[in-house]
């Protein structure tokens, strides 16, 4: 069997991790169906990336035959993708809320915010369906690093969702920043919807989602 060169083995690793970090746990098969490659080498590299502790499975029960195994990312394969200077940013924030104090901290914040705010209202057409609104607030999140996408559910609602979270170290030393994510969200799309956060990394959660609502259906 022929190997893959080494370029397009890292490329294919990557485009394996990619995937489960924005869709969740697949088996071997349906990895190698997104990719177009067969489903030996996809697990291939997978014991490979298991060997280096970035993916693990889950054996999951069903129909005829051996158990299939649900891979997943772990924690370690954060390295693979944007983290915002995180070492940096959790220093700062101990520095700071240390010259400060939490209620200085709190204001530097709201500061940040405020530039958030500005930045994304400037993309945003307030009169724009709400489905583009938000499209156009996950292209902006996702060129920060947040691998931002909109889902509609088989309920018809809409989740802004976020697959990667670069701040997320600094989030642990600092619930703020969470906090004032979602204030932002509000702000930006308007008193005319319902913001929700349905899941949460630093819950446990594979991603943070949130549902939006506009409030005339409410």
């Amino acid at each position: 069997m022929n190997q893959q060169p080494g370029s397009d083995k890292i490329r294919t690793r990557q485009q394996i991790l990619n995937l489960l970090k924005q869709q969740g746990a697949f088996d071997s098969t349906q990895l190698a169906a997104q990719l177009g490659v067969s489903a030996m080498a996809v697990r291939q590299h997978l014991y490979e990336l298991q060997a280096q502790g970035m993916v693990t499975y889950q054996e999951q029960v069903g129909g005829v035959g051996r158990p299939a195994k649900q891979w997943q990312l772990t924690s370690a394969a954060d390295s693979f993708f944007p983290t915002g200077y995180a070492e940096l940013t959790v220093n700062l924030l101990h520095a700071l809320r240390e010259a400060f104090g939490d209620e200085g901290l709190d204001k530097l914040l709201a500061i940040r915010m405020q530039q958030q705010i500005g930045v994304y209202q400037a993309r945003l057409n307030a009169a724009d369906p709400l489905a583009q609104r938000l499209e156009m607030l996950a292209q902006q999140r996702s060129e920060e690093g947040y691998m931002a996408t909109v889902i509609t559910t088989p309920a018809g609602e809409l989740l802004l969702v976020e697959n990667h979270c670069p701040i997320c170290d600094a989030a642990k030393h600092c619930m703020q920043l969470c906090n004032r994510e979602l204030e932002t969200f509000q702000t930006v799309l308007g008193d005319d919807v319902i913001i929700e956060r349905v899941e949460h990394i630093l819950a446990g959660s594979r991603r943070c989602a949130y549902r939006v609502i506009p409030k005339a259906v409410n």
